[in-house]
């Protein structure tokens, strides 16, 4: 299952969002924004910027996670929150032997179903295989005759092959990242991925990235979660109704 560490932020989050916000309210010049910001006058520039609704400061911090353990699908999901940066594991340049996937909890429960899904995984696996020896064969041998000595050719010609071979991988494929997000982003990403109604697996990793988040910068991130957390559900006809038992759970 998935793992999120929170390897790194920017140091004191919360102080310098209030001397952001510090500096758009006041005539405080930049050497002194710092000056004098107690945790006090720090939560209560956060909540003046809550209740002006006012968050271009938030975007001044960030927040880095490792991520591993996940789907080659939440990769296509969490890429989509364009406002980041990615790293991600590349399948063109490493190759996927004897590769770990993810299973997903509905078919995990369901024996035949899991049985059938383990074989659809090993198959892949095989075919992957086969192709990139087939692929790396062709490319070595075009590379030694144009000249090229061969503990090259057969580095170069591996490359190649794998580029082409991963197109038969599956999307369960396992895969790590790092990701870094401003906090502005990252609290948008969890009105939506922290939802009920957001799939199992964004889910779960927004919930640990939340988690993570509110152990560095308490104020900032209290009410974050899903919509329904801080304002009426967002979805209407499609709510899944549990709103105040979301509520309790990202209080």
């Amino acid at each position: 299952m998935a793992k999120v560490t929170l390897l790194t932020h920017t140091p004191e989050p919360e102080k310098i969002i209030a001397a952001a916000a510090k500096l758009c309210y006041s005539a405080a010049e930049i050497n002194h924004l710092l000056d004098n910001l107690t945790e006090e006058k720090t939560e209560k520039f956060l909540q003046r910027l809550v209740d002006l609704g006012h968050e271009s400061p938030i975007e001044h911090v960030t927040f880095t996670f490792g991520i591993e353990g996940v789907s080659r699908a939440l990769l296509a999901q969490i890429t989509r929150h364009r406002i980041a940066s990615f790293s991600v594991q590349s399948q063109r340049y490493v190759k996927e032997n004897h590769f770990e996937y993810v299973t997903p909890p509905e078919i995990a429960a369901l024996p035949q179903a899991a049985q059938l899904y383990q074989q659809a995984m090993a198959q892949a696996e095989e075919s992957y295989l086969a192709l990139a020896a087939m692929l790396q064969e062709k490319h070595q041998k075009e590379l030694l005759a144009a000249g090229m000595e061969e503990k090259a050719a057969c580095s170069a010609a591996e490359k190649k092959a794998i580029e082409d071979a991963r197109f038969v991988l599956p999307n369960a494929c396992d895969t790590k990242m790092i990701v870094t997000m401003n906090a502005r982003s990252l609290k948008n990403f969890f009105r939506l991925r922290c939802c009920s109604r957001a799939q199992w697996e964004i889910r779960d990793v927004a919930a640990q990235m939340l988690f993570l988040v509110k152990e560095a910068a308490p104020t900032l991130f209290k009410g974050a979660g899903p919509a329904c957390v801080s304002g009426p559900c967002p979805e209407g006809k499609m709510s899944c109704g549990k709103m105040a038992e979301m509520r309790e759970k990202y209080k």
